[in-house]
C-alpha cells in the first residue's frame, strides 16, 4: 500500500519512527520487565502454547492498544483482558490466519469495549505527550510535545473502524489483505476505510495547525 504524503501524515509517521518520540503511536516496544501472565498456561492448543504467545505477541499487544487509544495508565487492565480472551480462546485459533491478525482483532474488541465506557462517563484519554528520549533539549522536547498533542487530536478525529485500518497500514505497515483478515472485512473496504482515514486525519490536522498559527 503506498504511504501517505500530506504534511499531517508525514510528520506522523516521523515522529512514529523517531526512537522514544510517541509513546501511543510509535515503534516503541513495552516497557521491560513485563508482567508474568498472571493466567495459568493451558496445554498446547492447535500446537502454539499460551506461554509462548503471551511471550511473543506481548508487546504487539501493548502496541496495538496504546495507537488505538487505551491511555498508559489503563493499558495493564487492557492486556489482561485480551490475554484472558487469549486463554480461553486459543484452542479455538486453528491457523487459518496469522496469529498477529487473530491477536489484533482481540484487542481491537477490547478497546472497543474500553473506550466506550471512557466516552460513557464523559471522558478522554489522551495519547501521552512525554518525550522518552533524554537526549533532545528542552526546547526540542517542548516541541515535540506540542506535535504529538497536534497528531494524537488529529488522530482522535478518526471513527473507530477507520482509525483501526489506519494503525495497521501506516504504523504496523500491514498490507491490505492482512488488514482485511485482521478486522474481518473485504478488500475494498480497507481501501475505502483507509482512504477516508487519511484524508480525515490530513483535514484534522491541517484545521488543528490552522487554529495553532504559526
Amino acid at each position: 500500500m503506498p504511504p501517505a504524503t500530506h504534511e499531517g501524515l508525514t510528520l506522523f509517521a516521523g515522529l512514529s519512527q523517531a526512537p522514544g518520540a510517541m509513546s501511543a503511536a510509535s515503534q516503541r516496544v513495552a516497557p521491560e520487565g513485563r508482567p508474568a501472565a498472571r493466567v495459568e498456561a493451558p496445554p498446547a492448543a492447535g500446537g502454539v502454547p499460551f506461554e509462548l504467545v503471551y511471550n511473543d505477541y506481548f508487546d504487539f499487544v501493548w502496541r496495538s492498544l496504546r495507537r488505538l487509544g487505551v491511555a498508559e495508565s489503563s493499558v495493564e487492565d487492557a492486556l489482561q483482558d485480551v490475554f484472558v480472551v487469549v486463554h480461553r480462546r486459543l484452542d479455538e485459533f486453528g491457523g487459518r490466519s496469522s496469529l498477529k491478525t487473530w491477536l489484533f482483532g482481540i484487542a481491537l474488541r477490547v478497546t472497543h469495549d474500553h473506550r466506550r465506557r471512557v466516552r460513557r462517563k464523559g471522558g478522554h484519554e489522551p495519547l501521552d505527550e512525554a518525550v522518552a528520549d533524554p537526549a533532545p533539549g528542552p526546547q526540542e522536547r517542548a516541541a515535540n510535545a506540542e506535535m504529538i498533542g497536534l497528531l494524537d487530536r488529529a488522530l482522535d478525529a478518526l471513527d473507530d473502524d477507520r482509525r483501526a485500518v489506519f494503525v495497521l497500514a501506516e504504523l504496523e505497515q500491514m498490507s491490505a489483505p492482512e488488514i482485511a483478515e485482521a478486522l474481518g472485512v473485504k478488500l475494498n473496504t480497507v481501501y475505502s476505510r483507509l482512504r477516508l482515514a487519511r484524508q480525515d486525519f490530513e483535514r484534522a490536522f491541517a484545521g488543528l495547525r490552522h487554529q495553532e498559527g504559526p
